[in-house]
């Protein structure tokens, strides 16, 4: 292989928009090394964003030598590192250079672990960690950390945390993003959107010195849905096309206040907007037909799948299963059973757990109880506990106590032994025990009653999921 000049070295790592094979990057390594160029960053940063994910161990030995030649320098290479990592990775990278205490972090080494942190479950107390390096480091005091600490906190439920860094912040120092990454938060789950609407006035007062953005409304907005505020809503549609932005053209604004009239029950106000916008995503498509889905208009959700496909915009696996719902709400089983296969086969969008259990809902409510269970039995799932409790339901509904007692034993014999969430062991037995009990079977019943005592399981059937 020729030696390659220090320019070409470069510039060949900047065209590589995506990551190469890792014969390529020791390849391009060994002319760097040839060429004398491993003391530069700004190229082995280039080899270290081109290097394929797997090949962390690779990087992480480049820098390595780097930093044993160049002492006291600053921690760019390993924030490289850390960014483009996958998650696992980073952390452990950080976790070597913690130890080893040669190299000093700054700022961006904690905002790009703590990205680690929330892009990978179960991180909560490596988080807790990190945050008391930022304070003893005396880094707390920089915005964006502190704003990639609350973005942490929110992705892993921690709300205390992350309210108290909220509240510990100058309130001038907060940056749009800043009110946005817990807001965002509290409107992700329906208990505490409520929170985040009024987080959300506390922006919009004058002491905050920020404005909203597109990002923010579409956040509020989400909430809005979940809670059914539509007084709310429409106060912030109002706002919105007073201080923001023109809805029309705003994809994203637009297809939030589609789905929030939608979800309020203001269907012809949704459809009203959703011609309007000049700019439809798919997430648009999918908000209008999740309308018509929940409103049961299973027909009209089908026309306007059609239309979209026509459109040129490709559904998602979300399209899908709004449809299916719509299908199984309307009664439409040959038209649900054949989104379902063209889902795969047409638009290449591979079924998921709950587009199969659509397919079961779709059936047990039409009375197909053999076709359920036949679908369940060829279909290799995951979730199949869940699909057996759903075709039970079904049993229940149609009163067919044969089939529903051949269910309910199926799933008993799921059960493992030791299993310590009780009420969820003990609800099948419950469901068999009233399957026993409509069909006027009582020895069957006080037998399974006995199981339910001698297993020490708690039967409340008043609260059961399958029959709620």
């Amino acid at each position: 292989m020729h030696p390659l000049p220090r320019l070409r070295a470069l510039s060949l790592l900047q065209l590589c928009k995506t990551s190469l094979p890792i014969n390529h990057i020791t390849q391009i390594h060994s002319q760097l090394i040839s060429n004398a160029l491993t003391q530069s960053p700004s190229i082995l940063a280039q080899l270290i964003q081109s290097s394929p994910p797997h090949a962390t161990n690779y990087a992480h030995l480049i820098i390595a030598q780097f930093y044993r030649h160049n002492n006291g320098c600053d921690p760019y290479l390993l924030n490289v590192l850390i960014k483009c990592a996958p998650p696992l990775d980073s952390l452990r990278v950080f976790a070597s250079w913690v130890s080893k205490a040669t190299l000093n972090f700054d700022d961006f080494t904690y905002i790009f672990v703590l990205g680690a942190c929330a892009r990978r479950a179960k991180t909560l107390y490596e988080g807790l960690q990190i945050h008391s390096r930022v304070i003893k480091h005396g880094f707390l005091s920089n915005v964006m950390l502190q704003t990639t600490l609350i973005h942490f906190y929110v992705n892993r439920n921690a709300f205390v945390f992350a309210q108290k860094v909220f509240d510990e912040m100058p309130v001038r120092t907060r940056t749009t993003a800043t009110w946005n990454s817990l807001i965002a938060g509290y409107c992700s789950r329906k208990e505490r959107a409520r929170d985040g609407l009024l987080l959300f006035v506390d922006m919009l007062s004058g002491k905050s010195g920020v404005a909203a953005n597109d990002t923010t409304m579409v956040c509020v907005l989400s909430a809005v849905s979940r809670l059914g505020y539509l007084e709310t809503g429409v106060s912030i549609h109002g706002y919105v096309e007073k201080t923001i932005c023109d809805i029309e053209n705003d994809v994203y604004i637009g297809t939030g206040l589609v789905d929030m009239y939608a979800k309020c029950g203001c269907l012809d106000t949704a459809l009203n907007l959703f011609t309007r916008m000049r700019h439809k995503n798919v997430h648009t498509w999918t908000a209008m037909v999740s309308g018509f889905a929940v409103h049961g208009k299973g027909k009209q959700a089908l026309k306007l799948f059609d239309d979209m496909t026509n459109s040129g915009v490709s559904p998602n696996s979300i399209t899908f299963t709004t449809l299916l719902l719509a299908c199984s709400q309307a009664g439409l089983v040959e038209e649900g059973l054949s989104l379902f296969h063209n889902m795969r086969t047409k638009f290449c969008v591979e079924p998921l757990s709950h587009h199969y259990g659509c397919i079961v809902d779709l059936l047990g409510r039409a009375g197909h109880l053999n076709d359920a269970f036949e679908f369940i039995m060829s279909e290799k799932v995951e979730s199949d506990e869940v699909l057996w409790r759903s075709l039970l339901h079904a049993c229940r509904l149609h009163n067919d106590m044969v089939m529903g007692e051949r269910v309910a034993k199926i799933l008993i014999s799921m059960k493992p032994e030791f299993d310590f969430k009780a009420y969820d062991k003990s609800e099948d037995y419950v469901a068999l025990s009233n399957m026993c009990a409509s069909a006027g079977r009582w020895e069957e019943v006080a037998a399974v009653r006995e199981v339910i005592i001698d297993k020490g399981m708690e039967a409340n059937p008043a609260v059961s999921t399958v029959f709620a």
